[in-house]
């Protein structure tokens, strides 16, 4: 496993990974009718706006709590004694993961158009960056680099080796990455490490002066929810993890950092979007069907054990519904009290 991270005891291997990855996102279109529109399911996508402008904004630096970003989200309240740039940072971002979010399209409707075009790249970079660069612009910004337009200054390379083109390069560099993101093929097992390559190279390219990293992740998340799969957060606590898989990926290794993404998908799939979209007699994996009553790990153990009733599929994955998860919990509360 020399090309590959060890993985910690009971974690599965990265190829296991993708499979699974390939096998649910197969679930969600055919079975499950694709991503729900925002429109359906507003507190689906809440859930993951909430965590994706907190933990974006916070991997950038901004200190604001979840707390804090749910109060300013939904109440607009500026709670804390933070400075004004920081809420602000944190509005554009969600203002931007909102329109993006807006984007999920059901599997029969995605062909036909690009997956991500140039106005709509600018569009996402303007959206997070507006609000906290007017009360706040980059020192060394001129008037024709506000947000939404490229840089017209050349950057240092970044430490680890990523090398940012010179700037009378980056159009050409942009239509190149624009390209390879509308040949993109979903459900292809190549898919986490090929949409991995694709971040790291638009944060190679860094097109604009400043906010590439919150573009780089929005724009990822644009190209996910077009292409049918729930988006992906990276956590504040994953940042140094994220960094290495970037620099990594820039090297030509893209395993961790598509590892890293498929992760997250299926993290925010079992989490968020197969809760909602499954109905109560609808077979989903355990993970889907955790919940603070019962985590993943003793669901499984009833399920090896016979005490829940479930499927287990030819992928060796357990399955189960909330039916039957309701039915082992009311049996055992009736056991431990008996």
């Amino acid at each position: 496993m020399s090309e590959h991270f060890q993985p910690r005891r009971g974690r599965p291997r990265r190829e296991v990974v993708y499979e699974r990855l390939d096998v649910q996102i197969a679930e969600l279109w055919q079975r499950l009718g694709g991503l729900p529109h925002p429109v359906e399911a507003q507190d689906i996508w809440r859930g993951l706006w909430y965590e994706e402008a907190h933990h974006s904004t916070a991997i950038e630096g901004n200190t604001l709590v979840l707390k804090q970003v749910e109060a300013l989200l939904e109440q607009g309240r500026a709670v804390g004694n933070k400075e004004l740039a920081e809420y602000l940072e944190v509005r554009g971002y969600a203002d931007a993961a909102d329109w993006v979010y807006n984007q999920a399209v059901r599997p029969d409707l995605a062909g036909g158009s690009d997956v991500i075009s140039l106005t709509e790249l600018r569009r996402v970079h303007t959206m997070a960056m507006t609000p906290v660069w007017d009360v706040s612009p980059h020192p060394d910004a001129s008037p024709r680099e506000a947000p939404g337009a490229f840089r017209q200054h050349d950057i240092q390379p970044f430490p680890g080796g990523m090398t940012p083109p010179a700037w009378p390069l980056i159009g050409a560099a942009v239509d190149g990455w624009l390209e390879r993101a509308n040949a993109l093929v979903a459900r292809s097992r190549a898919f986490p490490e090929e949409v991995a390559q694709l971040h790291a190279s638009f944060e190679r390219i860094h097109p604009f002066l400043d906010g590439n990293g919150r573009a780089g992740r929005l724009v990822l998340n644009l190209v996910l929810v077009r292409l049918g799969y729930p988006p992906a957060i990276i956590y504040k606590r994953q940042r140094t993890q994220y960094l290495t898989a970037l620099r990594r990926a820039d090297a030509g290794d893209c395993g961790a950092l598509g590892e890293l993404l498929a992760r997250s998908i299926l993290d925010n799939l079992y989490r968020f979007i197969v809760p909602a979209v499954a109905g109560p007699a609808r077979l989903v994996p355990l993970a889907a069907l955790a919940s603070d009553e019962i985590r993943a790990p003793a669901l499984r153990t009833a399920a090896n054990r016979g005490r829940l009733q479930a499927v287990r599929g030819a992928d060796g994955e357990w399955r189960s519904s909330r039916n039957w998860v309701d039915e082992y919990l009311a049996t055992r509360y009736r056991r431990g009290s008996g």
